[in-house]
């Protein structure tokens, strides 16, 4: 059945797809914060735009709720990847995909493209990589006035920017509260994610996430990469690592080789169109039949 979206979750971080060649939806600021509005729109966490096909690879676009365009996103991508199965793009279990934060290596794991592995590329603990304002470094238990506290924080690139902060207790209000206040902090002239990060075990981490552009979010892959990676490189954990977010867990393998693999689920929710209102706000004009 034709279809002008089609939405998916990630451990509760969801996405609509968007696909160039189904749809003639125009990515203005306007309307994909109308889309991704929960009230006005569809609802989610953003918009995941292709398959775009460039000299015979296919790149995605990723766009946040508040309009602005995203590098990476490990959910974004583990949920594109699907798409891309059920809609017959792929027909190998394995094969890459390019976004604006680099190519990744996807690998499915199941018939039904429900659980999917991703090489994310290398950490980079280079400020410049991010990037950070001063000179380039490796940001790791540097101190940072947030609120009138100062916090240790220890900042990563994934192909996207991370600030990582390990504390004994972690919550949603901790994240809600400071988290804009890291993204949007000086020290970062295109903005962070911002994990909050707590050591459960040697094996094991616990994360709350302020995504870039999105706000609060049950779930990131790219958080989860860069928070174990943060972990590991501080010696808290080894390179294996579960991730556990209110989401649900992603699981992390740190290769010698820096490389980050992601493993983690994908649920589908539905495909749908939009309403004659709403297409004639997004300027899609009469309804489809």
């Amino acid at each position: 059945m034709p279809a002008d979206f089609y939405k998916y979750h990630a451990l509760g971080n969801d996405y609509i797809v968007i696909d160039p060649n189904k749809s003639n939806l125009e990515l203005t600021e306007d309307n994909i914060r109308l889309v991704c509005h929960r009230n006005f729109g569809v609802g989610s966490d953003g918009i995941l735009y292709g398959p775009l096909l460039e000299g015979g690879q296919m790149r995605l676009r990723i766009l946040n709720p508040d309009g602005s365009e995203a590098e990476k996103s490990g959910n974004g991508i583990r949920i594109f990847s699907r798409y891309l199965v059920e809609a017959g793009y792929v027909k190998s279990k394995e094969f890459t995909l390019a976004t604006a934060g680099g190519t990744v290596a996807v690998a499915v794991l199941d018939a039904a493209a429900s659980t999917i592995k991703v090489d994310m590329g290398a950490a980079s603990f280079n400020s410049a990589d991010l990037p950070a304002d001063g000179p380039p470094r490796e940001i790791l238990g540097e101190r940072l006035a947030i609120g009138g506290t100062d916090y240790a924080i220890n900042c990563v690139s994934m192909g996207n920017p991370h600030c990582v902060i390990p504390l004994p207790d972690i919550s949603r209000e901790t994240a809600e509260k400071l988290g804009p206040l890291i993204e949007n902090h000086p020290l970062f002239p295109r903005r962070t994610n911002v994990q909050f990060l707590k050591v459960v075990d040697r094996g094991t981490i616990q994360i709350e996430i302020w995504e870039r552009g999105a706000g609060y979010t049950l779930a990131s892959g790219s958080s989860s990469c860069a928070a174990a990676s943060v972990a590991h490189r501080l010696g808290f954990t080894g390179p294996t690592v579960k991730v556990r977010m209110p989401g649900g867990v992603i699981d992390i393998d740190i290769r010698p080789d820096g490389h980050v693999f992601m493993t983690g689920p994908v649920t589908g929710v539905m495909a749908g169109l939009f309403a004659a209102d709403l297409r004639r706000q997004l300027g899609l004009g009469e309804e489809k039949r």
